[in-house]
């Protein structure tokens, strides 16, 4: 999108994100995590780069509470929206503070967006003004030209406002010595990314297995709204560093091998009183065969021209995360006639 000179707002913008440099430096480097992550799924749904940095002009990304019918979440998304997009709430979960799920989802509709107004300055003002009046206005006074960088359409001062603000933090990053202020990084370990749960659990149980702090791992999922993950909705613990989700993947892994081996153990010949690890080894081939239950079918899916993994993942009642992990999908775009397993074997 257009750079730091294209429009006289931009720069007072950009100078008003950074007036005091350690504040903004400070600010930046908290969002750093949640920046990285949300970047990676703009990079996903082929959306350009600057709206990985949307939240910080909507919330500087902080999860914003759900207040009555105020918007919510890091995006500022209110509940009609979220009901549009596919992101629900009860009792113990808010989709709109679920950063994986609010992500994915605010990254697909601004896809489509740019699908049908074909100007990233237009999808922005579509964010903030609405879709349909957009189109609307895009009916009645043609796509705008490409200068100025500020489409000069009849939309509210703030809706122009918001834009302007996109483009000068986008400046402040694309030029940060222009400001003098420092852009931080992030080792590739603590990098954001989400774990499938297969089963229900506390969520100080998930941080212990994970082997972080219990109050870290709540700061990074403010969706669930009880301290039990709920392996239905959302499907998944939304956001650890990856070495601590390795850690939990293991040890999840690690009490599922154990369950089965209890499972084999007490429908063979063993005796229950022996324990389900007394001799801390699975079942021999000759026990095990008889009560080995039979093959799991495992789905798969063609895709087709056009699909996304959101529109699979929805027509199987399954999650990305899922379909992602089962064909080491991180990052990589789909092809046609790419067959994808939505089932563990």
């Amino acid at each position: 999108m257009s750079d730091c000179d294209a429009d006289p707002q931009i720069m007072v913008w950009a100078h008003r994100y950074t007036q005091n440099p350690q504040r903004f430096e400070a600010q930046m480097s908290s969002a750093l995590p949640q920046l990285i992550y949300v970047q990676q799924i703009a990079q996903k749904y082929d959306v350009a780069g600057e709206f990985a940095l949307l939240p910080w002009v909507e919330s500087q990304y902080r999860p914003v509470p759900a207040h009555r019918n105020l918007p919510a979440g890091i995006w500022q998304i209110v509940s009609s929206t979220a009901h549009v997009i596919g992101l629900h709430s009860d009792h113990s979960y808010d989709g709109r503070l679920d950063t994986a799920a609010s992500t994915d989802s605010v990254m697909r509709m601004l896809h489509d967006y740019y699908g049908n107004l074909h100007d990233w300055r237009l999808v922005d003002y579509a964010f903030n003004r609405g879709e349909f009046g957009m189109q609307k206005l895009v009916q009645q006074h043609g796509l705008p030209p490409d200068e100025p960088a500020i489409p000069k359409l009849p939309v509210p001062r703030v809706t122009r406002e918001h834009l302007t603000k996109l483009l000068a933090i986008s400046c402040v990053v694309r030029e940060p010595e222009r400001f003098n202020v420092e852009l931080p990084t992030l080792a590739a370990d603590q990098h954001l990314e989400t774990v499938e749960v297969h089963h229900g659990m506390t969520l100080s149980k998930a941080a212990t297995n994970a082997g972080m702090d219990a109050d870290a791992l709540k700061q990074l999922n403010p969706a669930l709204l009880t301290d039990t993950v709920n392996a239905d909705a959302p499907g998944h613990l939304l956001l650890m560093p990856h070495r601590n989700a390795e850690q939990l993947r293991t040890a999840m892994q690690l009490a599922n091998d154990q369950d089965m081996t209890a499972s084999l153990s007490n429908t063979g010949n063993h005796s229950p009183d022996l324990g389900v690890f007394a001799d801390n080894a699975a079942p021999s081939a000759d026990d095990a065969t008889p009560s080995t239950p039979s093959a799991h079918h495992v789905r798969t899916h063609t895709v087709r021209s056009g699909e996304s993994l959101w529109q699979i993942a929805k027509n199987y009642s399954t999650s990305v995360s899922k379909i992602e992990r089962l064909n080491n999908l991180r990052g990589k775009p789909l092809k046609p006639g790419q067959v994808l397993k939505l089932d563990a074997p």
